[in-house]
């Protein structure tokens, strides 16, 4: 019998130094992890993320390793994504296009939730109020990081032949504004409504209802269009805008139309995103200052769409859980940001522009570090294209004095 106890304990001790030895092993082991994403090769941002990628395993040697896979095929690897997690199988680190089908996968256990890790620090490295874009019922599975920013664009030759010396920051200054450069002969602001969205006049209405409503002033729409009169405000003064204040062509005017009018210097006011600066040589981008809507209810709200987001498989091994979230915080640091921005990108995180960026692309920089909360494009919240469409034909009523702003609201949720 005492041979007997003897030889368990024998085993016991030989098991518990086996059991042992293997999870320091495992603790020594570098973990692995593949970054699946289309910004690499020839895409624009390849150079910098590889960069990126290149130096986070240097710094990290012998704990992590990253594998960068895909191709420049931005629908390919979003397909390629989409697949695996039909299948159950998303890849460690992925970036993906923000679609209802992906978001479609928050219900799952499929995806890494971000939530109690940006209540630190890592939170604050983002534009303020931007990771609510993608946050649904306080989860968040993915990260925003490309973004496309519209703020408003300001000729400050015009206002400063007509005695203005900064751009207006109250409603009452914006109506003076549009007063004394139209009785200067020339336009207050650039408008639309032709195009499949009337485009220009959609983000005028979408940046008047952040005003008005804050950053989350779609964020029951689809539900409360037909009764919440913030959006009648917004149309009623939308109306006054285009109906006293835009160029004689507007009914059924399209973007190139609206554009030529900014660019030849005949408007004051503009709205447009980051990807137009280049068609402004130096001379014009000097005397263009960008601005936020201004205050009405909310101050420094600025329209901003989420363009591609960075994602992670969920993790059972909190060891590898870790290494990602080390990865990601790592990826999304300002100085890695300023780094991609050369490749022309806006990004969801808080950077300075570097010293020899363009003049505009700095003022946008600095509007998205100052903004108090992003509200996205009212066209990507209301609904599906037949409903988008029919904004412009309202307007185009509206303007001409056939319908209200409530009929104006009205007729865009008989199409609803």
């Amino acid at each position: 019998m005492k041979k007997l106890v003897i030889a368990f304990l024998m085993l016991a001790l030989v098991l518990s130094f086996t059991f042992a030895q293997s999870a320091s092993e495992s603790a020594d082991k570098e973990i692995e992890l593949k970054f699946v994403t289309w910004w690499t090769g020839a895409d624009t941002k390849g150079p910098y993320v590889e960069q990126i990628v290149k130096a986070f395993n240097e710094e990290h040697a012998g704990k992590i390793h990253v594998t960068l896979e895909g191709t420049n095929d931005a629908d390919g690897i979003f397909t390629q994504i989409m697949t695996q997690l039909g299948a159950g199988n998303p890849p460690d680190i992925f970036s993906v296009k923000p679609q209802a089908d992906f978001y479609g996968y928050y219900d799952s256990n499929l995806l890494m939730d971000f939530a109690e890790d940006l209540k630190g620090d890592w939170g604050k490295q983002f534009a303020e109020g931007i990771v609510a874009s993608t946050t649904i019922n306080g989860a968040t599975k993915s990260l925003p990081y490309e973004m496309a920013y519209v703020p408003i664009w300001y000729n400050m030759e015009i206002l400063n032949a007509v005695g203005i010396e900064k751009v207006p920051e109250t409603m009452e200054e914006f109506w003076a504004m549009c007063e004394k450069v139209t009785e200067a002969g020339y336009y207050a602001t650039a408008q639309m409504t032709g195009g499949t969205n009337a485009w220009f006049s959609m983000l005028w209405y979408t940046s008047i209802c952040g005003s008005l409503a804050g950053a989350g002033a779609f964020d029951n729409i689809k539900n409360d269009w037909a009764t919440n009169p913030v959006y009648v405000q917004a149309a009623e003064i939308l109306c006054k805008m285009v109906r006293e204040y835009t160029t004689p062509d507007v009914i059924g005017a399209t973007a190139a139309v609206a554009n030529s009018h900014f660019k030849g210097g005949e408007t004051a006011a503009y709205l447009n995103g980051p990807w137009w600066i280049g068609n402004l040589d130096a001379a014009a981008q000097e005397h263009t200052e960008m601005a936020f809507f201004p205050a009405i209810n909310y101050k420094d709200v600025l329209i901003g769409s989420v363009q591609s987001n960075l994602a992670a498989a969920n993790q059972k091994d909190p060891a590898k859980r870790a290494a990602v979230i080390e990865f990601l915080r790592y990826f999304t640091t300002a100085q890695n940001a300023q780094l991609v921005s050369n490749a022309g990108s806006v990004l969801a995180v808080k950077y300075e522009p570097l010293a020899d960026s363009a003049k505009l692309n700095k003022d946008l920089q600095a509007r998205i570090n100052e903004a108090s909360g992003f509200i996205p494009y009212w066209e990507n919240c209301i609904g599906t294209a037949d409903v988008v469409a029919e904004f412009g034909q309202a307007l185009s009523a509206m303007i001409q004095g056939a319908i209200t702003p409530a009929q104006f609201v009205a007729q865009i949720a008989s199409v609803m």
